[in-house]
């Protein structure tokens, strides 16, 4: 009985690095349906199923946080990292499913570029959340989680740029909807992936 009241440090820490693996892997998966369309049912049947992955890392995070009586940190920020880390995937299959939704079969070369800039942040996230066992790691740890912060600027950037052009250049207001949707979808990757920078730079505060 006293066993399961111990510190379980080292699990809290490998449930942190593999979700961010997924979300890379998510991310990937992402950008090959934003640049391929030839298996569109595949690659979105891909993105949710690991979006359901990582549902079942965070739901057994938070289990072992209602189990256990000594976190390594504190137990707010375990529930907040995890669940936001999971906002990044749930809004991946949301873009996922928009594309199939709206029947997609091509997308703009900035809708690409939102995808890829989606991508380098969730690696960043992942790159962070590994080093985030150790609080010697903290000032390697704040670098990261400002590449993410501008990753999330640049995204910003390219999604007023789309979305000026679109709304100069698109004739079809069908298209400018679903397009419109697809770039505030992906711009919002990057957004959660800001909030775990955060987060994870709160946890530095507090314990480094």
């Amino acid at each position: 009985m006293f066993g399961r009241l111990m510190p379980q440090e080292g699990k809290f820490f490998d449930l942190f690095n593999q979700h961010a693996a997924l979300c890379v892997k998510g991310a990937q998966e992402m950008l090959g349906l934003m640049t391929h369309f030839d298996d569109l049912e595949n690659r979105t049947h891909a993105v949710e199923s690991i979006e359901k992955q990582a549902d079942k890392i965070t739901y057994t995070t938070v289990d072992l946080l209602h189990k256990t009586f000594i976190t390594p940190i504190d137990r707010d920020d375990i529930h907040k990292l995890i669940t936001s880390m999971d906002d990044i995937l749930d809004m991946m299959e949301d873009a996922a499913q928009t594309v199939s939704l709206y029947d997609l079969h091509a997308v703009t070369p900035e809708a690409a570029r939102l995808a890829e800039l989606c991508l380098s942040a969730c690696k960043k996230v992942q790159e962070a959340v590994s080093l985030l066992h150790d609080m010697g790691n903290a000032q390697k740890i704040v670098a990261i989680c400002e590449e993410i912060d501008r990753f999330e600027s640049d995204a910003d950037h390219v999604m007023r740029a789309a979305m000026s052009k679109l709304f100069r250049d698109e004739p079809d207001v069908r298209n400018l909807i679903k397009m419109k949707a697809i770039y505030e979808i992906l711009e919002t990757v990057t957004d959660r992936c800001e909030d775990v920078a955060n987060i994870v730079e709160g946890i530095i505060v507090e314990n480094a």
